[in-house]
Formats: structure tokens, C-alpha cells, sequence
């Protein structure tokens, strides 16, 4: 499977830059003549943009990105050859509701419909209160008790609960003992997630080579850090958190917003190895991720943006901006795209906008728009059949034989855990109290 690299190259960035300095200079122009009040309203209107036509100037795909239909055969193709190692991952007309005692249950999952294949990271993108956190619960099989699910979720093509091994979930905050240093944490936990069929130097291994996958060797031996001592940053301590989920090489990994609480430097490091591991690998990658930067954006390779629970768009990354073009929303130009589809479908802030403006539209009328926009685009027919086929053609049982669950002892782990960190613990003023 030969998948290219997502990662933005300077060399056309500056080579186009050069080519648009008229154009730039238009625009520039343009924006100065427009009021303080035009900006607080609604970005996209008559004055602002051309009417959607055929002749929509949009900036070419970049030459990395494959065809989508040739992309996807490629995947599939892959993943029959070498099925063992590959899990595809997929999901038909899921529903989510969840109980309330005034007004009975409410959905908050309408009828979605997607995939995640192997070597290839998946961003699900909306905003706050879109959806995105209940459905990766529903995928990963995480949710409350109060909710009801209805529809299919495949994996291979085979209605199977996750096993043990089979996948990693990373949740939003990072719950590290602040007093160990990087190699402990991820040994302790190798330690005590690892099967007993592994020696202690084998365990150590996979440790160490765990961390340098995530490019922590050069902070092994520092402190996680906390409250009270310093350490490690943000960034690290996130992808120290990744260390642990993949101990077991997972070959289908959730996560939570990766890039949470981090600024563009520390989110491109966290999500670049992240990719590095799903293209390498041949791992599944679906990550939920709030307004992540044009770098972080571009590692993606496909998109389910969200609206109140229901499918805005869900396909390739690079047919996002035509899609959202054809229907009267081009993304202007040196804007973020990821930026522009969340600016697009959040009504959160429809009451700051101008009343009676002439030729805009509403948020909400947005949504709609795109929503029965996509309904009956072809992207969504061939995500339809996409789905379909997998589930036709599935994987044999054989081939989704995971690694084991966890077989070392209770007792064992009792009796390594406290004698391990019972040093670690009085090292802490506010653990100091628990110390045997």
C-alpha cells in the first residue's frame, strides 16, 4: 500500500505565492473597502462571493493527492491481500439517542454512515456539541448507559466486539503520574498491559521502541512534571499517553481531541507521528479534532464533518473545498479551509448577525443546504456502495484473530505495582499520604 506523505511542501507553497501577487493585491484591496460592520456578520454573500457557477475558480488539488475512487480500491485491495495485519472499519445509518426524562429521547447520532481503512487517518470534525465525541464512543463502543444505539458497525466486514489489542482509545486529558520520568511510565505500563509470554526485557523493548516511535527518546529520562515539579511539555505529555495505548500495537486507534490544550507547533508534532504510525503500520486512525491548523488539516486523508448530529460532508479531504464551492461556500482564499467549514455550519453565534441583510444567508439555511447537498452527491453514493461492498465481501473470521487479553496474574500486579512506585510516591508531597 503506498500511500504519500500529507505534509505541505514550501517549494509550491512559495512557488504559487508568486504566481497570485496581483490577485493577492486585488483582494487586498478589496477587504480595506469593506466595513467593520460587514465583518461581524455572515462571511458569505452576494458582495462577498461570485454566485455558485461552473466557472468557480478553485486552487488545484494538490499532486499528492490520489483520485478518490483509485484511493480507495488501492486500500481494499491491500487490505484482502494482507487481511491479518488491516482493519477496516465500518459504520451504516447509526443512531444514537440518549434518554431524557422530560423530553424522552433525544437523537444525537441521525442516520450516519462512513469508513475508516487502514493506513489512513480519518479526522471527524464539527462544532461544539456536533456530535463528534458520542459517535467516536459509539465506534470504540464506549457509551453511557443512558443511550441507545441502533444500526451497523463492521469491523472487516463482520459485526465483532473490539478485543483486547484489537484498539486504542486516548482520551482527551492526559492522566500521568507526575512524578515518573517518560521511560518509567510507559515501562510500568508495559509491565502490567503486556502478556506474561513476553520476558521483562522483551516488555522493556517494546517500551523503548514504543517511545522512540513517538520521538520522545531524548526526554526518556526526565519527570513527567506536574503542579509541583517541572517537566515535560504539553506535547510530550500527550504523546506519552500515546506511548501507553499502542503498547499493545493496536491496529484501530481512537482519539479524543489529540490536539487539545496545544498550540500549532506542539499539535503538527503530535499528529505528524501519529500519521507516521497509521502509514508505516497500516493502522486505522480516527481522530476527533477541534480546528486543527492547515498543516495538521493537510495530514488528514478523509473528513466527516457534523452538524447537530447529522452528515455535512464525509469523503476526501481534497473534494471538501469543491464540495462546499458548488454549493455557494467557496473557502476564500488564504483562509484555512478547516476553518471555513466550521465557520460555515456554526449557528452558535447566528445572533451577532446583522438583522434584514440583504442576499445572506442564515447558518441554519447553510447547514441544510449542504446537508441535502450531500445526501444526493455522488461522494455519498460511493461511500454507500464503499460500505456495502466491505460488508459483502468480509474478511474470514480467521484473519481477525487479535492478541490475547491481558494474562498476567492479579497477584502479579499487585505485588509489581506497589514496589515500583512506592518510592515514586513519597516523592510527592500530595501522595506522600498513601504510602503503606
Amino acid at each position: 500500500m503506498d500511500l504519500p506523505r500529507r505534509t505541505p511542501s514550501a517549494q509550491s507553497s512559495t512557488t504559487r505565492g508568486v504566481d497570485q501577487q496581483p490577485e493577492l493585491q486585488s483582494i487586498a484591496s478589496e477587504e480595506d473597502d469593506k466595513s467593520s460592520i460587514t465583518e461581524s456578520i455572515f462571511p458569505f454573500s452576494a458582495t462577498d462571493h461570485n454566485p455558485p457557477s461552473l466557472r468557480i475558480e478553485m486552487e488545484p488539488v494538490k499532486q499528492s493527492r490520489r483520485d478518490y475512487q483509485t484511493d480507495n480500491d488501492d486500500s481494499f485491495s491491500s487490505l484482502r491481500r494482507n487481511s491479518s495485519d488491516a482493519v477496516v472499519l465500518t459504520w451504516k445509518d447509526l443512531w444514537v439517542m440518549v434518554s431524557d426524562s422530560k423530553n424522552g429521547r433525544k437523537p444525537i447520532l441521525e442516520g450516519l454512515t462512513g469508513y475508516a481503512e487502514p493506513g489512513k487517518m480519518l479526522a471527524i470534525m464539527g462544532p461544539s456539541g456536533c456530535g463528534k465525541s458520542t459517535l467516536l464512543d459509539a465506534l470504540a463502543g464506549r457509551l453511557s448507559s443512558n443511550t441507545q444505539q441502533n444500526g451497523e458497525i463492521h469491523l472487516n466486514g463482520h459485526r465483532e466486539t473490539l478485543a483486547f489489542g484489537t484498539s486504542a482509545y486516548v482520551t482527551q486529558d492526559d492522566t500521568l503520574m507526575t512524578t515518573l520520568t517518560v521511560r518509567e511510565a510507559v515501562y510500568y505500563s508495559a509491565q502490567l498491559q503486556l502478556p506474561d509470554s513476553m520476558s521483562r526485557s522483551e516488555k522493556k523493548e517494546r517500551a523503548e521502541m514504543t517511545i522512540r516511535e513517538m520521538g520522545l527518546q531524548d526526554s526518556m529520562d526526565t519527570r513527567i512534571g506536574g503542579w509541583s515539579t517541572k517537566g515535560i511539555s504539553g506535547g510530550q505529555k500527550r504523546r506519552v499517553s500515546i506511548c501507553i495505548e499502542i503498547l499493545t500495537r493496536p491496529k484501530l486507534l481512537f482519539l479524543d481531541e489529540p490536539t487539545s490544550g496545544l498550540d500549532s507547533a506542539a499539535s503538527y508534532h503530535v499528529m505528524n507521528r501519529i500519521y507516521k504510525l497509521a502509514y508505516q503500520d497500516g493502522r486505522t486512525v480516527v481522530a476527533s479534532i477541534h480546528q486543527p491548523s492547515g498543516e495538521v488539516f493537510q495530514l488528514f486523508h478523509s473528513l466527516f464533518l457534523l452538524s447537530s448530529g447529522r452528515t455535512v460532508y464525509f469523503g476526501p479531504v481534497s473534494m471538501a473545498e469543491q464540495f462546499f464551492a458548488s454549493n455557494g461556500f467557496p473557502c476564500p482564499k488564504l483562509r484555512n479551509p478547516s476553518d471555513h467549514y466550521l465557520r460555515t455550519i456554526n449557528k452558535d453565534f447566528d445572533v451577532d448577525m446583522e438583522q434584514g441583510a440583504i442576499d445572506r444567508s442564515t447558518t441554519e439555511e447553510a447547514i441544510n443546504i449542504l446537508v441535502q447537498s450531500y445526501k444526493s452527491s455522488k461522494i455519498c453514493h460511493d461511500v454507500q456502495e464503499r460500505v456495502s461492498m466491505i460488508c459483502q465481501q468480509p474478511v474470514t473470521l480467521a484473519a481477525l484473530t487479535f492478541p490475547s487479553p491481558i494474562s498476567s496474574s492479579g497477584s502479579q500486579r499487585i505485588l509489581f505495582y506497589p514496589n515500583s512506585l512506592k518510592l515514586k510516591c513519597t516523592e510527592s508531597p500530595r501522595s506522600s499520604a498513601i504510602e503503606p
